[in-house]
């Protein structure tokens, strides 16, 4: 494998068998798995060259690693993460979906306890984060007319009411409204029901109202075949489904299939994004 750098003034095209590197300086000596805050600047200064450099028409997508968010706080920059990082640099909402051969699932909301989620579910989020999704589908990923399921927020889908009233008077209305704008949408449904065999067949994309009720589901069908994709934002953006894992750092034994099929996933969505722009 031959390493150069790569020259933003050429441009040059990828030539099989090299691998074009944009050095970024790193202040202190890196210790693998042993962050340093003298660094942190470092990880933000590698972010804000793809996000700059993506937005310029520079770079046709980005590809992330997994961060240390408390590193990057204790040198005292307020980060809650990358995606919300990307996002905020690029004037964009950000609606995370993780994929694989099997599955496409968009979270209505993220990282937050599950007290706080019933509270955090309001019209206006689902609304964005389905409109968000239908026009990925059909500008990323080139499907013409996406079919989207949308998962209840209690068991059984509430059960008519009996057993919570989220979906009758937050999920039920909107997605109708969703309809009546011309989304191929359906929903609220029991989430033990959504991944059946016969239900994925119907459906291109998974909408559900909180981290932990699809992503076990993905991740039992094989952890290092997924990819995170960044839905919503004026730029391609994929990353791994796996933190930083410093105890593997160094050793060898650190399994790159998440980052090889986050890759791959970015190539297709440029290919598929310059036939939607006819390029």
């Amino acid at each position: 494998m031959v390493i150069r750098h790569y020259d933003k003034a050429s441009n040059a095209n990828h030539i099989q068998g090299e691998l074009t590197v944009l050095p970024v300086r790193c202040p202190e000596e890196v210790v693998p798995g042993s962050p340093s805050v003298k660094n942190a600047g470092f990880v933000l200064d590698c972010l804000n060259e793809a996000i700059n450099g993506c937005l310029a028409g520079d770079y046709s997508a980005m590809v992330t690693g997994p961060v240390n968010k408390a590193i990057i706080n204790e040198a005292g920059t307020a980060f809650t993460g990358h995606t919300e990082y990307i996002a905020d640099r690029c004037g964009s909402y950000p609606v995370m979906m993780l994929m694989n051969n099997t599955f496409r699932i968009a979270l209505i909301t993220t990282h937050l306890p599950l007290s706080r989620v019933p509270q955090s579910i309001t019209p206006e989020l689902i609304e964005k984060v389905s409109t968000i999704v239908d026009q990925d589908m059909r500008a990323r990923f080139g499907i013409t007319a996406p079919k989207i399921l949308v998962c209840g927020l209690n068991p059984h889908a509430g059960e008519q009411g009996y057993l919570g009233n989220e979906e009758q008077q937050v999920i039920e209305p909107v997605v109708t409204q969703l309809k009546h704008k011309g989304l191929e949408i359906q929903g609220p449904v029991s989430a033990d029901t959504a991944f059946t065999s016969k239900s994925l067949d119907a459906v291109d994309v998974i909408i559900c109202m909180y981290h932990d009720q699809g992503l076990p589901v993905l991740k039992a069908t094989g952890f290092g075949n997924i990819v995170n994709v960044t839905l919503g934002l004026p730029i391609i953006r994929t990353s791994v489904d796996h933190g930083t894992a410093f105890d593997l750092a160094g050793t060898s034994k650190a399994d790159s299939s998440s980052l090889v099929a986050a890759v791959h996933c970015a190539l297709e969505l440029v290919n598929q994004s310059n036939k939607s722009m006819g390029n």
